[in-house]
């Protein structure tokens, strides 16, 4: 609902500004209020009592636009949640392809972080990160050959603390065998194992890691995709 914001100014050893939000109703209330109370002498002039109505009109319709999109994006939101879960439970026991950035952490699970390497890499970071963008753990491996390859995540930040419940992004960074820095693809291929709903939304579960269904690149029958697996 679309509101008019009145500042009222309050004087006394120094000058406060405290804003007060008005709605329709208390528009009309003060457009009322100023009809009976003004003087018998000097009537509102025409103009200016039909200007007030229109700006009521106004504001009236712009409420109920407002009203009328915030609906239409809450039912179109719902729509697709729809869509999306029944889509996902579909995906059960067929291969998938996905490239992502993230895993999802729940009270007892240690996320698999599936990744390919092109080349022979001399080490390995995860920089994990929390919703808010703070760094939470730092993970490191070594001696990595080329191909596909998993490293599992036990949950915990750099404190050892299991960390909360939630989604975490994941950044890859590494050093191949002539020193260079080069960035790993975080990409699995897998059999969907289970859906698992979470806030409404669908993670698929494959080879242990939980991703969102977005993530997901391809969909195959089971084996389609074995060369790429190994």
């Amino acid at each position: 609902m679309t509101d008019i914001s009145v500042i009222n100014n309050q004087s006394g050893g120094s000058q406060a500004t405290s804003m007060r939000t008005l709605g329709k109703n208390d528009f009309l209330q003060l457009m009322i209020t100023k009809l009976q109370n003004q003087d018998p002498l000097k009537p509102m002039e025409d103009a200016d009592f039909i200007a007030q109505l229109a700006q009521f009109s106004s504001l009236e319709q712009m409420n109920n636009i407002a009203e009328g999109i915030a609906q239409s994006n809450e039912w179109d939101f719902l729509q697709m949640q729809s869509i999306n879960n029944t889509m996902a439970a579909g995906l059960i026991g067929r291969d998938i392809k996905a490239t992502y950035n993230g895993v999802y952490v729940d009270a007892t699970n240690e996320p698999s972080i599936t990744y390919t390497a092109d080349v022979f890499l001399t080490d390995i970071e995860f920089t994990v990160r929390d919703n808010a963008g703070n760094v939470i753990a730092r993970l490191r491996d070594e001696n990595i050959e080329p191909g596909v390859n998993t490293f599992k995540w036990d949950g915990r930040d750099n404190q050892g603390n299991r960390v909360p419940q939630g989604y975490y992004t994941i950044e890859a960074s590494a050093t191949n065998g002539s020193g260079d820095s080069v960035k790993p693809r975080l990409s699995l291929v897998g059999t969907v194992e289970t859906i698992v709903y979470r806030e409404g939304a669908a993670f698929l579960r494959v080879n242990g890691t939980e991703i969102p269904l977005g993530d997901v690149t391809a969909v195959g029958e089971k084996g389609s995709f074995d060369e790429e697996q190994g």
